[in-house]
């Protein structure tokens, strides 16, 4: 309540010092809760927008208030219901940021001319701030709808409210399968792996090396080599997979693993803190190297699977059980999930570039040539592809369009309840705005009329 009064006072006088025609070197545009929003404020995230590519053309300055009232409203009631965000995960995204941000803009002292900030400390402070307040915002609003389903009844009723000339059109859409062979590891190279990483760990054990340093130098996981290793991991909502969980969740402060495999290849983790369900690791990943002849032989095990669909003498189907290796598809006789809609269906102008290049000349029912490629984890892979089940541009149909039509409802039943989430508290909230923002069309009662 003490805090309530001292921003109110503070919201007054600065009308005041507006009524009198002073110089606003920095005014307070409105209060909300515990939070206060400056007329900077707006101006920060104005320039932030325009750095991240996005369009300005369209967005007026009260459109771009309303959302930061919006923003404080969600974080100011994060905050009541403990709402805590990772703050090393934070840090690591600001990093990325700026770096990206420099990169894009020239240099780093551009960056900073552009950001009317003095040292790069400084920028990146204000970052952080920004982020962080950022993702507890989209935690609140996460809270609010996590628990919301959707039945089929309600799907039904949502569709059917829709008027037929406002349907939405699903542009043409197709399935692709794939079958993807990776090159075999001899025990030789396994095992020179493994001594490799014994020797990084008894160096930083024995010598007392530096852990860090050597992921830095030595790791190939692209995604932590740069911050020497490190990642933060939750124990209740770790993305690792199973073996790597299992391994850093057993390790006890300052202890360093054995080395183990995972399907990304060998890795050895370092455990640097323990912060109740976070725990702080490093990790070196280091993955097997393949001969010529290896992977000479997987393209040819590959192209002999090919001749055999081709010819007729086995399905692309039972050909994926199979021969694939790749895990996440095999058993779906190859079909690959499309992780905007998580259904089969790709819609050809949302597809990815680089898959829609390879199955761009495909009629339904062909099978490519074989395609080296490679990923995050694997330098070298070999597959191939197929079309299948091509369907036209169409208007939604409830039948064939249903996971599509399912997700759009759940989307307006989730708006439907953070609006009215959001009504409720700005009557719970203090609330005050300048007048100057009082001619302001909002799309929520910031104004409480």
């Amino acid at each position: 309540m003490r805090n309530i009064k001292l921003l109110t006072v503070l919201f007054f006088l600065s009308q005041f010092l507006f009524s009198q025609e002073r110089e606003k070197i920095d005014g307070v545009a409105a209060v909300i809760g515990d939070f206060v929003v400056l007329e900077s404020d707006i101006d920060k995230q104005f320039t932030q927008l325009r750095v991240s590519g996005v369009s300005m053309e369209n967005i007026s300055k009260c459109q771009v208030f309303g959302k930061l009232l919006e923003d404080k409203l969600y974080q100011h009631h994060a905050i009541q219901d403990s709402i805590e965000v990772n703050q090393a995960e934070i840090q690591s995204y600001v990093d990325q940021q700026v770096n990206a941000f420099a990169q894009q803009i020239g240099s780093m002292d551009k960056l900073l001319e552009y950001y009317k900030k003095d040292s790069e400390q400084e920028l990146r402070s204000e970052m952080f701030e920004l982020n962080k307040n950022s993702e507890l915002a989209k935690k609140m609003q996460q809270s609010i709808i996590e628990e919301i389903e959707i039945t089929p009844e309600e799907v039904r009723q949502f569709f059917n409210s829709i008027p037929k000339s406002d349907r939405p059109v699903f542009g043409t859409e197709l399935r692709v399968s794939q079958i993807v062979v990776y090159p075999k590891v001899s025990q030789q190279e396994k095992q020179n792996v493994i001594n490799r990483l014994k020797d990084f760990k008894a160096d930083v054990i024995d010598n007392g090396a530096s852990f860090i340093s050597k992921a830095v130098l030595y790791s190939e996981d692209p995604g932590s080599r740069t911050k020497g290793g490190k990642y933060s991991i939750n124990r209740k909502n770790s993305p690792m997979v199973k073996r790597f969980n299992e391994v850093a969740f057993s390790l006890s402060e300052g202890e360093i693993s054995e080395p183990f495999e995972t399907e990304y290849g060998f890795f050895i983790i370092y455990l640097e803190k323990i912060r109740g369900q976070e725990y702080d690791i490093r990790t070196i990943l280091l993955r097997p190297k393949f001969s010529q002849k290896e992977i000479q032989e997987t393209k040819s095990r590959l192209v002999n699977v090919r001749e055999r669909i081709v010819s007729g003498e086995i399905s692309f189907a039972d050909a994926a059980i199979e021969a694939s290796d790749e895990v996440e598809t095999r058993f779906d006789g190859g079909l690959l999930i499309n992780p905007e809609t998580q259904d089969y269906n790709f819609e050809l102008t949302k597809m990815d570039p680089e898959l829609y290049a390879q199955i761009a000349n495909l009629k339904e029912g062909e099978v490519s040539i074989v395609f080296q490629d490679e990923d995050r984890y694997n330098p070298v892979k070999f597959k191939i592809l197929t079309v299948s089940n091509r369907y036209d541009e169409h208007v939604a149909d409830f039948s064939k369009d249903y996971i599509k039509i399912q997700k759009l409802a759940l989307q307006n039943k989730q708006l439907k309840e953070i609006e009215k989430w959001q009504n409720e508290k700005i009557f719970d909230t203090y609330i005050n705005i300048s007048n100057d923002f009082g001619s302001c069309d909002f799309f929520s009662n910031w104004l409480k009329n």
